[in-house]
């Protein structure tokens, strides 16, 4: 049973990123031939022949716009897949996605600065709760070891 939440993209959020993203670009469909990309708004991986666009997306800024939170050189922005279309969202009860590989779990505070991070073999309630242990931690992001990029985030509830 998970005790935390994966959050993808927030719809109101992917709808301006499918207009312009967090770079100021215009977003470019394409459609996907092979399948597998990992999607940010619905938290699977992608099928083939789906319309899928890859966006620039600043996670901790979206969310200190929020919170009032200031992160300054912590914010990040970077490359995220998304479906070119509105999507219905992640499948009700569907877990940890892109759980079951070398992640990073990277915690923040409120001010919106980096607390440190974990290398995971997988994404499970240990992993969130040994993040979540430090009552200073507001916010996790799940990211890929390779490049960083972004998957999505927790929040302490």
């Amino acid at each position: 049973m998970t005790t935390y939440t994966a959050r993808p993209i927030d719809p109101t959020v992917l709808k301006e990123l499918r207009s312009a993203d967090d770079a100021g670009a215009r977003m470019v469909p394409v459609t996907d031939e092979e399948g597998g990309a990992p999607l940010r708004c619905c938290l699977r991986r992608s099928e083939p022949g789906e319309r899928i666009a890859l966006v620039s997306y600043a996670p901790l800024r979206r969310w200190a716009a929020e919170t009032g939170a200031e992160p300054g050189a912590y914010d990040e922005q970077g490359p995220v897949f998304i479906h070119a279309e509105e999507c219905v969202g992640p499948a009700a009860g569907s877990g940890y996605p892109f759980a079951n590989a070398h992640r990073t779990v990277r915690r923040y505070s409120a001010e919106g600065h980096i607390l440190g991070g974990e290398l995971v073999d997988t994404v499970d309630d240990d992993a969130l709760a040994r993040a979540f242990a430090d009552p200073s931690v507001v916010l996790v992001h799940v990211r890929a070891v390779e490049y960083g990029c972004f998957f999505y985030e927790v929040r302490r509830a």
